[in-house]
């Protein structure tokens, strides 16, 4: 059976795996190609911010997932009695 400090050091683990391979596809933007390719006026989506809130959205899983486990534990224990 694995202890506390084992869940907590593989939490710990699995979150900077995923941290760190969503940055290494965070490479440089190639450059400016100069001019206005687009033709004017505003992106087709509205400019809207797709990456800022996924590590919160991420994290926030991660929690969620290890409460699950912790409570699906809790509840294994007291039906072993």
């Amino acid at each position: 059976m694995r202890t506390p400090a084992q869940h907590t050091i593989s939490l710990i683990v699995i979150l900077i795996i995923c941290f760190i391979s969503m940055e290494v596809f965070a490479g440089t933007s190639p450059p400016d190609p100069g001019g206005d390719p687009s033709g004017g006026g505003p992106p087709v989506g509205g400019g809207a911010p797709i990456g800022n809130g996924i590590y919160i959205l991420i994290s926030a899983g991660l929690l969620y997932a290890v409460y699950k486990m912790k409570s699906f534990l809790r509840l294994k224990e007291k039906t072993k009695v």
